[in-house]
């Protein structure tokens, strides 16, 4: 009861303190972890030697498998093709780590995430709900610009991590240089607990600078790990410099190493492994292990960190906010006995119907339990509950307080918190990054409709940054997303899982058109085709308005010249034209129709004839009032490292862009400027390839403004010949 009062003073201390002695021992044996790093890096790699050596799977194929394989976790077809992780995968896997002589048993569950930028999301989602992570860094490269992006993530969430440099075995490998980068970069203190024994080519192993033994990989799949108390003499010196450079990092964020340093004293091996733990889960520090995941060496000792430095479920702070006490912030304690209350994280179509992975943060959750979704507030039941391993599925009965487990059978949308219906809690939700590109998309075939549909909303609910929606104007389906590798690869699928092409190009752009000088027009409309005809006749001016607002009708008619339904059939006939203007059929803006005179015929004249006299007299008198064609102005802010800056301004000034003001920060600089949408088409890419990833820009709309004469002349012979086409039709 405690935790409801004041859940700010509750102190995560107290938490663990309280726990029974049998939760605090599950708990403690329980690691829930993401690998997140740039672009192949080699999370997926590194993750398939995890499952390896723990028992998971039998046999380590590569990512882009030469054996028609392909790694375990890219369980998609698209993602052995391409060789990349698209969509995260979880799985789970037991790690026998050897403390002191005695084996202890770990649970691990783990989710590989994607590198790309374009799929982003799935690393937002994973790092929500997982309580530590590992973040993979190349040897060579050392930190990329997703590195930050990932960085970023991981702060965003508070996730503390590892970080272990891969690739070892390549040319040109410099871990220290990547440490560096770390702690000048990330702004993070870091520290090697590793040095490698060899380089390059002859990368053997590497020393363990708190034991201070060497490490060594042996057999087929370096399986066997081998500790000697020897430490070459090469790598000695090396090994002490390093060590001492570890302890003085340590002192810097942890009073109790400070306090031991400034004695001059040298602190034990258990020492310097809970201060490592302690500043690692307070994240001011992260330990830097190194090796090569595709060589097989110096994988478990990174695993043996995960256990070691990272937190487990309990010692990691969650908030929960209480509905019912106006959104108060409630902490939510990994007690199996306390009322359940889970995050629907990430959703999933598979064979069986939606999977739906769920963190549980507090109680448990069993087989045909009946839960409540603080969204919707629907009370559904748990027909069953799966561990996932990538895709292949294990049933289990129930799942403790800071697991990750999958539900089929539940239908919710990503995000949803789920409680046992006691509490009125919700999860606080995850930063979704608006998008930035936009396709329009439509089926080749009709009668493939009804799985484009379905698809459609798949995506969706599958993912928050994949938006669809139906212009009102072009009657085009738009979807928008990350990036173009992201709307790709949405199109590929529906292809392979629906059977459904489909054709993409640019959305329309939504010009409007407008008049630009006052012109008089006279307009009589006489037909006679035997019985009654139709007469109408109808005078005045049409003018612009002076701002591109909404457009005006007037009557100035005296006397009666046009009777008051007449009048009303005018300004319909006059609204009617303004939605598809005569220049390239777009709406008209800021114009004024003024009526001054008029004539009626006492049986030919009807709604109908005023109508359409009204839409002839507007066609003629618009074009010939000097017509202009406005296109969308969009308010782009673009931000990116300094060093940048003249690529940027390069590339805006290629687009014809105003460039209104640029802050300049510390490191990046934020630049506002007004460009036209049609310009602003393929951007995303080209800023990527001029900021080496590390720009992002975001865009509104601004206002309308007068379109060049080249693009004018352009679009409207274009729409010509459209409207020739349909005729001849």
């Amino acid at each position: 009861m405690e935790q409801a009062a004041e859940p700010e003073n509750l102190a995560q201390e107290t938490i663990i303190h309280n726990l029974s002695p049998k939760e605090a021992e599950r708990l403690s044996r329980v690691r829930n972890i993401g690998i997140a790093a740039h672009i192949d890096s080699g999370k997926t790699t590194a993750t398939e030697r995890v499952l390896y050596y723990t028992g998971r799977i039998k046999s380590i194929h590569e990512v882009r498998g030469k054996d028609a394989v392909g790694a375990k976790m890219d369980s998609m077809e698209l993602e052995r093709e391409k060789g990349i992780t698209i969509q995260s995968a979880a799985t789970f896997c037991d790690w026998v780590k050897v403390e002191n002589g005695e084996e202890e048993k770990y649970h691990i569950n783990l989710i590989d995430t994607p590198g790309h930028i374009d799929f982003t999301i799935e690393v937002e989602r994973a790092l929500r709900v997982l309580d530590g992570a590992v973040m993979i860094l190349c040897a060579v490269s050392g930190v990329q610009s997703q590195t930050i992006t990932v960085d970023r993530q991981m702060r965003r969430y508070n996730v503390p991590r590892i970080s272990f440099i891969n690739k070892m075995d390549r040319m040109g490998a410099n871990p220290f240089r990547a440490i560096d980068q770390i702690s000048h970069k990330l702004k993070l203190p870091a520290a090697a607990v590793q040095v490698p024994i060899g380089s390059e080519d002859s990368f053997q192993g590497v020393v363990d600078l708190i034991g201070m033994k060497a490490i060594y990989n042996e057999g087929a799949k370096g399986d066997i790990v081998v500790v000697k108390d020897e430490i070459p003499a090469s790598v000695r010196q090396l090994a002490e410099e390093r060590r001492k450079r570890l302890i003085e990092t340590l002192a810097d964020v942890d009073d109790e190493i400070a306090e031991i340093f400034l004695e001059e004293r040298t602190p034990t091996q258990e020492q310097i492994k809970a201060a490592i733990r302690r500043a690692t889960i307070s994240l001011k520090f992260t330990p830097v292990f190194m090796g090569s995941a595709l060589a097989d060496k110096s994988v478990q000792p990174m695993l043996d960190g995960v256990c070691a430095y990272l937190p487990n479920p309990s010692e990691v702070e969650n908030l929960a906010l209480d509905q019912r006490r106006k959104e108060a912030p409630v902490k939510l304690v990994s007690y199996n006995s306390l009322p359940f209350v889970g995050l629907a994280f990430k959703l999933e179509e598979s064979n069986f119907g939606q999977l739906t992975y769920i963190r549980v943060y507090q109680g448990s959750l069993k087989k045909g339990l009946y839960v409540f979704n603080a969204r919707s507030g629907k009370k559904v039941k748990v027909p069953r509950i799966v561990r996932m391993h990538s895709n292949e599925l294990e049933e289990v009965q129930e799942i403790g307080a800071g697991e990750i487990c999958a539900v089929f059978g539940i239908d919710c949308a990503s995000g949803d918190t789920f409680t046992d219906g006691t509490l009125g809690y919700t999860m606080t939700s995850m930063f979704v990054p608006e998008p930035v590109i936009s396709l329009s998309i439509k089926p080749k075939n009709n009668r493939d409709g009804a799985n484009f549909s379905k698809a459609m909303n798949r995506f969706q609910r599958e993912d928050p940054t994949f938006r669809v929606h139906v212009d009102t104007e072009s009657e085009e389906t738009i979807i928008s997303g990350m990036g173009e590798l992201h709307l790709g690869i949405y199109v590929e699928r529906m292809r392979r899982e629906y059977k459904v092409d489909c054709e993409t190009g640019q959305p329309q752009v939504a010009y409007r058109e407008t008049v630009s000088e006052k012109v008089p027009f006279d307009h009589t409309l006489k037909k006679q085709t035997g019985g009654p005809g139709d007469f109408a006749r109808v005078a005045g001016w049409l003018e612009p308005t002076g701002a591109l607002a909404a457009n005006e009708f007037e009557s100035q008619i005296a006397g009666g010249s046009i009777s008051e339904k007449f009048l009303f059939a005018c300004q319909k006939g006059f609204q009617t034209s303004c939605e598809k203007g005569p220049l390239v059929g777009h709406r008209v803006l800021g114009t004024r129709m003024v009526l001054d005179d008029g004539a009626i015929h006492m049986t030919d004249s009807s709604e109908m004839a005023f109508k359409n006299a009204t839409q002839q007299a507007f066609r003629k008198a618009f074009a010939s009032g000097k017509p202009l064609l406005l296109e969308p102005l969009m308010k782009t802010t673009v931000t990116a490292p300094n060093e940048f800056q003249g690529n940027i301004v390069g590339l805006l000034n290629k687009r014809n862009a105003v460039i209104n003001d640029t802050e300049i920060g510390v490191e990046d600089f934020t630049l506002n400027a007004d460009c036209s949408l049609n310009g602003m088409f393929g951007f995303s890419s080209q800023l990527r390839a001029a900021t080496q990833g590390k720009g992002e820009f975001s865009m509104e709309f601004s206002h309308y403004s007068p379109a060049t004469v080249m693009l004018q002349k352009e679009l409207v012979a274009k729409y010509e010949k459209q409207q020739e086409d349909k005729h001849k039709k």
